[in-house]
């Protein structure tokens, strides 16, 4: 739904703003070639950007129901999160659970960021 899209938007977006060193591209971010044909993440990519005032490690962790394991783990590190919710599609099934898992684990915060809304 966006969410590996979204990081690399992040990155481009502060290196053009002289924010950020590096501009993470999709295929450095998603690169497993499963990732790829599927359209899916599967294994947690972390990234890291810097701003004027904060430092952030950005975890992008998998939203697929079949990976939930991967996105325990990398919830397990967050300071915040932001949960990327498509506007064409809605929430998904395990979105809930998403949501439920960040708070059992302790993420103090959280974003929805809506994507697709020009769809």
């Amino acid at each position: 739904h966006g969410k590996t899209t979204l990081t690399a938007a992040i990155t481009k977006y502060l290196k053009g703003a002289g924010e950020n060193e590096e501009n993470r591209t999709l295929g450095s971010i998603g690169n497993a070639p499963e990732e790829r044909e599927r359209c899916i993440t599967i294994a947690i990519a972390h990234v890291e950007y810097q701003t004027k005032n904060r430092h952030y490690a950005h975890v992008d962790c998998p939203g697929h129901a079949d990976y939930i394991k991967n996105m325990i783990t990398g919830a397990a590190q967050m300071d915040g999160a932001i949960l990327v919710v498509s506007a064409a599609d809605g929430p998904m099934p395990q979105t809930r659970e998403h949501i439920l898992l960040a708070r059992q684990v302790g993420v103090p915060y959280m974003v929805v960021f809506l994507n697709k809304a020009d769809m």
